[in-house]
């Protein structure tokens, strides 16, 4: 089973392992990560936003024109930002990291 690293916005890793065709997002909530998805995975916001560690961001498939879109809505937004909703794992992704902004927008208090 892949494995994947979350830097928490304290700094505190996480590792978990996770099914291949699992999201980021999905791993996140099952584990308790404080990652929001408040669009539940339909690429409808940017709150599961994740900024990809320098020497995985190579690894993943190009963002799609509507991932782009959403992430210009993200707070933090940086050159390795992608949605956790959009990052499935595979045997391929498997040790990848990836960290939490340390700035989110809630769209549940908004």
């Amino acid at each position: 089973m892949p494995q994947v690293t979350f830097i928490e916005r304290d700094g505190t890793r996480r590792a978990f392992e996770a099914r291949a065709g699992q999201t980021l997002l999905e791993i996140a909530h099952e584990h308790g990560i404080d990652i929001e998805g408040a669009c539940e995975g339909a690429m409808a916001c940017s709150t599961c936003h994740v900024i990809v560690d320098e020497a995985w961001i190579e690894r993943l498939p190009e963002p799609s024109e509507d991932e782009d879109d959403m992430l210009d809505l993200a707070a933090g937004l940086t050159a390795n930002s992608r949605l956790g909703c959009q990052i499935e794992m595979s045997d391929d992704l498997d040790g990848l990291v990836v960290q939490l902004p340390r700035e989110v927008r809630n769209m549940l208090l908004a």
